[in-house]
């Protein structure tokens, strides 16, 4: 739909190609730069040599000069003599690779061809003008077209500039961009750090850092604005300012519908709105104007730093390039951007869906079982940035691609080299003294990535060969033992090995100084307290259906017992943030959160690994940890652990 606003709800590439008409609208700004600042340039002109290349006549092997006619007949039975005085042979000079001859000689006769001896040399094949001799401009000639316009500047390409006679040359003039950090709630860096308890409700203006570092590892200059709060006027003022100062003026947030969200109004005040909200996941607010008395283009970016990212990769980086000179695709732009390594065409672990009609991007890891590669999605809302510095790769789905079953292809996207042989998987219980395995698995030369998925989940998934090591901590109602029970329902005819890790407190998690007096399992059921559960499957769950089941209590008295948090501190975190009043988990995540714990049952916590993967990398090295010093010590600092007798 086009309307006075823009185009509205368009495609990522539908917005690209309406930034890309402003852009090529536009006269191209010229700069001179020195050859030695001008790698990955685009040249603005044809490049013309000022000087031949070599400018002598040189040596291309190490070896003689001689007067090629003094060789004449030459052979090993018959050598040709040539004395150094003789002027009318022309004599001979040793020379080294790359030295200009002598006058009067116009070859090189290798050394292994000759014979010397007291002031004679003696040739033992006969050798033709210009014999082994890199002549004047052999490499360039001056006048040479060495570049044309539309290249972009690669090292060799200096090097022979230099050589060329040449010191600076014309290149397309990158786009001046400014980044405006905006909104009341946002707190500028320095201010944050000084301060250890901001105050609720204030976020750390954080995406301009990102901003900044991916820009300088594009190769563009970018300068950041002071936060500027969410005043209508201020922000018309400021961008009115840098809109004859800058190419590219992003703004960071106030792209929604709420009262504080004014960059909408501001740019259609100041320019022509080209587009309002773009059909991808995350960063759907996204908008562009082209400003009205200038040659800049506004581009907002989504406040939420997952939707920053995703705008600067897909539209952003692309119309830097295209700026800049660079005849670039948006998808292969696109891919520059967020520095693709490679692809690796892997199935879904566990289905995924999408939102019909729009483009999601993925933060994806990856981990192969026998002879299956498997990729799965991590954490995708637009606030989390956390998953793009634990992803492997982007998985770009298209709007078409909003049902994506287990075991269905899907591509990835690498971001960073994965040793896949030697990465174990583990699903199962989560536990926080687990993910501190990773880090010693590495210093081992293997790799190991978790994901939590609670202890039936693990025992399923390791039944099915969809992963290499399982956790689990499921007590059996019927008898009160732990575990072997459903492995034994799990395991089927398969050989599974088990590792006690160590026996953990579970008990109720409250808030500091416990204001609701919550003292007993009876006291979930009451209509004042709110609590946080855990996922059907999780050990944790099974524990709690159990003890309600002991004091009679139905679900259906629980308030908040429908909630779902898949790990013990996201659980906890609803309590430290007075979401929920409990929760049910281990003691070492209510320490985590300076948070209450009041202790109900001890249990074991058990590894479960498919007999045939003790050999691999991973598996070897996890198991090995599991006595590591370093890391027993870390698990006792951190509480609530007993180790096995």
């Amino acid at each position: 739909m086009v309307t006075g606003r823009g185009s509205e709800h368009v495609s990522c590439e539908e917005a690209y190609a309406l930034l890309s008409a402003c852009v090529d609208s536009l006269p191209r700004r010229v700069e001179t730069r020195p050859i030695q600042e001008a790698r990955s340039r685009i040249l603005a002109e044809d490049i013309v040599a000022l000087r031949n290349v070599p400018h002598f006549n040189a040596s291309a092997v190490d070896g003689y000069a001689v007067l090629a006619d003094a060789t004449s007949g030459a052979s090993a039975a018959r050598p040709a003599v040539i004395e150094r005085a003789d002027e009318a042979s022309g004599g001979f000079a040793w020379v080294n690779t790359g030295a200009e001859l002598p006058p009067k000689t116009n070859a090189v006769v290798m050394v292994e061809d000759t014979e010397f001896a007291s002031d004679v040399l003696k040739v033992v094949k006969p050798l033709t003008p210009g014999a082994n001799v890199r002549p004047v401009g052999e490499d360039v000639m001056a006048g040479q077209i060495l570049a044309r316009r539309g290249d972009r500047v690669q090292p060799a390409l200096i090097s022979l500039l230099l050589c060329a006679g040449i010191s600076e040359v014309p290149v397309v003039a990158y786009p001046k961009t400014l980044y405006i950090p905006t909104g009341d709630e946002v707190i500028g860096r320095d201010q944050w750090l000084a301060n250890p308890t901001p105050r609720g409700g204030t976020v750390a203006e954080s995406n301009s850092l990102y901003v900044e570092a991916v820009f300088s590892q594009w190769g563009f200059p970018v300068d950041v604005h002071p936060v500027i709060p969410d005043d209508p006027a201020l922000l018309e003022e400021r961008l009115a300012a840098a809109s004859h100062e800058y190419d590219i003026v992003l703004v960071g947030a106030g792209s929604a519908k709420g009262r504080r969200d004014h960059t909408g109004e501001v740019f259609a005040k100041l320019g022509e709105m080209l587009f309002r909200w773009v059909r991808m996941k995350p960063g759907r607010p996204a908008m562009a104007a082209k400003a009205r008395d200038s040659r800049a283009l506004f581009v907002c970016l989504p406040g939420f730093p997952m939707s920053t990212v995703v705008v600067l990769w897909s539209l952003v980086y692309p119309i830097l390039c295209r700026y800049a000179g660079r005849a670039v695709s948006q998808e292969e732009a696109t891919r520059e951007a967020f520095g693709r390594t490679g692809t690796l065409e892997a199935k879904w672990l566990v289905s995924h869906t999408s939102s019909a009609g729009m483009k999601e991007w993925l933060r994806m890891q990856t981990a192969q079982v026998g002879d299956v590669l498997y990729a799965w999605n991590l954490a995708s809302g637009a606030s989390v940035l956390w998953a793009l510095s634990e992803a492997d790769g982007i998985a770009l789905l298209e709007e078409k691609d909003f049902e994506c079953e287990a075991g269905t292809p899907v591509r990835v996207e690498m971001i960073r080299t994965v040793d896949i042989a030697r990465r174990a998987l583990f699903q199962g219980s989560d536990d926080p003294a687990i993910s501190h395995l990773v880090s010693p698995t590495r210093r081992r030369g293997a790799d190991l990535v978790l994901k939590s998925v609670g202890s039936m989940g693990g025992l399923a998934a390791l039944s099915r060969g969809a992963c290499h090591i399982a956790a689990a901590h499921l007590l059996d109602p019927r008898d009160g033992s732990y575990n072997d029970s459903y492995i034994e329902r799990f395991r089927g005819e398969r050989t599974w090995v088990r590792r006690l890790v160590f026996h953990r407190m579970q008990g109720m998690i409250v808030a500091r100084g416990n204001p609701k007096g919550i003292a007993t399992i009876r006291d979930l059921a009451r209509p004042d307290v709110v609590f946080a559960n855990r996922q059907p499957g999780a050990g944790t769950r099974v524990l709690l259906d159990y003890l309600i089941g002991v004091e009679q209590i139905v679900p259906e008295e629980i308030e908040g017992y429908a909630v779902q948090c898949t790990t013990h501190l996201e659980a906890a975190n609803r309590v430290a943030s007075h979401i929920s009043d409990v929760t049910l988990g281990i003691k070492s995540a209510a320490d985590a959160l300076a948070l209450e714990f009041i202790p109900l049952a001890e249990e074991p916590y058990e590894l479960v690994a498919d007999a045939r993967y003790l050999s691999h990398s991973g598996v070897a090295a996890l198991f090995e940890c599991l006595d590591d010093p370093q890391w027993r010590a870390l698990v006792e600092r951190m509480g609530g652990y007993r180790w096995p007798d």
